[in-house]
């Protein structure tokens, strides 16, 4: 949501950039902890990592087959409530709540989900906002690894700024992706926010 316009060679760049990463192979938790198993602090480093991870099969909803669960997005300004997506339902439905945010302000987002039945490694935000269609900017947020736990997880990104000035003012479609280093795409979703004078 910064104000910096996107030169669209530069995100093509970027996508051809992360073509060119190799992620390391995928591995179960037992092939984890079978690895360098007479290095005793390595070994002490990855219980504490896995947690109870390594003892059971850490599955939060039986129901559902996906690894990752992502349950929300929150807007997180200093001195105000957290404004949230709920993205557990119909997301369809996520555009027609429209965000309001003063412009100028500095705000985090947090995502909030859950990982189940394996570990899911190189964890990756990324956003893309428009404006009338046009891409205005693109976020890409590294999440990181993360074992399976029967707690929600939560990522926080670092402060933005929000536009200002009259010709920032206006409304905003994102397009959100929360990806791994395998390209697994474990939720896309589209939301909208307007930025005002002030909070009303």
């Amino acid at each position: 949501m910064s104000d910096k316009e996107v030169n669209p060679a530069e995100v093509e760049q970027e996508q051809e950039h992360d073509s060119n990463y190799q992620p390391p192979p995928q591995k179960t938790i037992e092939e984890i902890m079978a690895a360098d198993a007479e290095d005793e602090s390595l070994r002490k480093y990855k219980e504490a990592l896995l947690g109870e991870a390594q003892a059971e099969k850490i599955i939060f909803d039986a129901s559902d087959t996906r690894k990752v669960i992502v349950k929300k997005l929150a807007l997180l300004v200093v001195g105000r409530d957290p404004m949230e997506l709920d993205l557990t339902g119909d997301l369809s439905k996520l555009k027609k709540n429209v965000f309001v945010i003063k412009e100028g302000i500095q705000y985090k987002l947090r995502i909030d989900f859950i990982v189940q039945r394996e570990i899911v490694h190189g964890l990756k935000y990324v956003q893309k906002t428009y404006r009338m269609g046009v891409p205005v900017d693109k976020m890409v947020q590294m999440v990181g690894s993360y074992p399976p736990k029967k707690e929600i997880q939560s990522y926080t990104t670092p402060f933005e700024e929000a536009p200002s000035g009259m010709m920032a003012r206006g409304t905003y479609s994102v397009a959100s992706l929360f990806t791994d280093d395998d390209k697994n795409e474990h939720l896309k979703w589209d939301w909208s926010f307007e930025i005002k004078k002030d909070w009303q």
